[in-house]
Parts: C-alpha cells; structure tokens; sequence
C-alpha cells in the first residue's frame, strides 16, 4: 500500500519536472527579434507610412506578466481612433491591437495565473505597447484561457468587444436577472460591442431592440438577440411608438456618437431610465432632461480599471473568464465575421480602412505572421 503511495508521488513530481523542463525549453527557444506592424507618425489611412512592417526586440517582461505568442488579432474601432491624424511624432514605434488570443510562452516571476503553454486570449493595455505584433507582453489580469471549442481567429474577435459589453450592461446599468421583461435599445447594435450586448441582454430577459438600415445587417442583429430592428436612418421615435415602445424604454446603451441622437436619447428613455455610453460625443449637449427625467448617465471605459489599478481590478480577469466559460457553454456566440491573412501593414492598412467605412458588421480579425 505505502509503496503504490510512493510510486503515485514520484510520478506526480516527475510530471510536474517534465512540464516545468518543457516550460523552460519553450522560453529558451525565443528569439530576439520579432515582426511587428507600428507606426512613428499618425497619419490617413490612405497614406502607406501610416502603418509600417517592422522588426523589433521582444517586449520585456513586468512583474506579473506573461508574454504570449500572438496566433490572431482583432481590429477595433479604438484602432482607428488611436492611428488618426495628430502632430505627434513616436521615437519609438506605436504598436496597436487591443485584443487577440495566442500561446503562452515565457511568464514573470510573480505571474501565477497560467503556465508556458496555455492558450489564451486578451485584451491590450493603452499605455503598452499591442498585438500588431508576433510578441505581446501583459499583466496576467488582461489573459484568460482560450475558449475551447473557439479557432485562435474566433477567440481573438471576442474579449475587447465582449468586457466592454458585459461591463456596460451588469456593472455600468446594474442589470440584473430581477430585470427580466425590460426593454433595451442598442444603438449601433451591429456592431463588435452592440452584437455581444444584444446576446447578452437576451440572455438577462430584456426585450432587445437594435438598429440597422441594410437587409444583411437586420439579419445579423435578429440572429444575434434583437427581437425588434429599427431603421436608424430614420427618426426613431416613430418606429418605437410603432412597436409599442411610446412609453420610452428602461435602458439606451450608445455604441455611436451621441451627439446626432441626443434630442431622441432625452425623449425616447423612461423616466428614472437609465443610459449608457461608449463614444465620446461630438459636441456639446443639453443635460437639463436628465434631471426633470431623474435619467442616470453612464459611461463605460473597457480600460478604466487597468489604468486606475481601481481596488477591483481583478474583475477585469474575472468577466474575461466568464465570457471564456459562456462561449465554451454555448451561452454566447461568436460575432467573427471577416478574417485577413496574413497580419501585416497592407492588411491591417486595408482593415483600418473598413473599419473606418464604418460598414462592417461583427468583428474583423487578421492572423498569422
């Protein structure tokens, strides 16, 4: 009996050793310089400088970092807007790519998380340098475990848009499940953000109702949780009182400039409403009908609590985990759409462009170096 015991322990060590012997072979096996596409001036799309094929130095390792093979990346909207045109000048050259999945394969001394090997996905950190890269470095707090059943080009469409959503809806509208049977209006709503938030506002029990003006768009929202499209070419208002809705709506969240939509925002919500925003606005706005209305305003930051080291920052760790377990549930689905090969300055040009198009539905995501 005590021997089993002994051979069982022994074998347990020599299992630990071997993967630990594999752990520190991958991490010798890097090599000291990587591909990457950046930037040094911040100019038009249009212009070939504005995105560039380089070669750097691997990033280097902080504290509680991992640094992760990056397999795919996605292209989002805060690409675009951290590219566009201003008079700074980089020294060194600007990396963009706010999310993606990959391998992992080194870690810092103080990162616990996950081990050499792991396949996981992210989200980038503003202030760093991102996935445009063969390399990425990252607080472990920015990694969860790949979803399972998800492609590497799959997983890395979802945690940027998918955290934002999440947060916009449970921990910036306080939605909860004694919520159900409320209605909801998302405002760009086929989009990588608006997509996951109609999904998930489905599953919480509200009526979802989205916006779209082009059949193949109505038909992504419809698949994707909206019970109800409107046209947003057109007034809103009408269309809400068409389907009921002339009484207002308990929540509005704002993929989209709220500007063009203020007067509309202000009428459409309830009183004691709530409204939640993503985009900056474009101009200035009236905020008097939100006292009469007792309207609470919400915005939502995906990076709020990276930048802040807010007291709750491992809640950010924690919803990327969850939205890893509810994809592998079959809870949430993939918003991918369009995948680019491989990841380059020409492609990742031409899929800033798109984006800025401002056509797109789901989510674009370019892979392999």
């Amino acid at each position: 009996m005590l021997g089993g015991i002994v051979l069982v322990i022994v074998a347990f060590v020599n299992q630990i050793s071997a993967s630990q012997e594999t752990a520190e072979k991958m991490a010798h096996k890097l090599p000291s310089k990587m591909k990457a596409v950046g930037l040094y001036k911040y100019l038009p799309i249009t212009d070939t400088n504005s995105l560039l094929d380089l070669e750097l130095s691997l990033p280097e390792l902080r504290k509680r970092d991992v640094l992760v093979k990056v397999k795919a990346t996605a292209v989002n909207p805060i690409d675009t807007k951290q590219r566009a045109p201003k008079p700074n000048v980089e020294t060194n050259p600007r990396i963009l790519g706010w999310d993606g999945a990959g391998v992992i394969v080194a870690k810092a001394m103080n990162a616990a998380l996950y081990n050499v090997g792991d396949e996981v996905f992210f989200t980038g950190n503003l202030g760093r340098n991102g996935s445009n890269a063969e390399y990425i470095a990252l607080d472990e707090v920015h990694v969860a475990r790949k979803p399972t059943n998800l492609t590497f080009e799959q997983a890395a469409a979802m945690p940027l848009t998918s955290v934002t959503a999440y947060e916009s809806l449970y921990d910036r509208l306080l939605i909860s499940d004694k919520d159900r049977g409320k209605s909801i209006l998302i405002i760009n709503s086929a989009g990588g953000v608006g997509s996951v938030a109609s999904q998930l506002a489905k599953r919480l029990g509200l009526k979802v109702i989205g916006t779209a003006s082009r059949s193949e768009t109505k038909a992504f929202l419809l698949d994707n949780g909206a019970d109800i499209v409107l046209n947003h070419t057109q007034n809103l208002l009408p269309q809400l009182e068409a389907n009921g809705y002339g009484n207002g709506l308990d929540y509005i969240l704002v993929n989209y400039d709220p500007y063009p939509y203020w007067d509309t925002l202000m009428k459409a919500i309830k009183p004691q409403g709530k409204i939640c925003l993503i985009v900056d606005s474009s101009g200035l706005v009236d905020i008097k009908p939100l006292k009469e209305k007792s309207i609470t305003l919400v915005s939502e930051q995906m990076g709020t609590r990276i930048k802040y080291q807010t007291e709750d920052i491992s809640r950010h760790q924690e919803i990327l985990q969850t939205i890893s377990q509810m994809l592998e549930k079959g809870e949430l689905k993939c918003t991918l759409t369009k995948v680019m090969k491989p990841i380059n300055a020409a492609n990742l040009r031409e899929a800033h462009r798109l984006l800025e198009e401002q056509h797109l539905i789901g989510k674009l995501v370019l892979s392999g170096f």
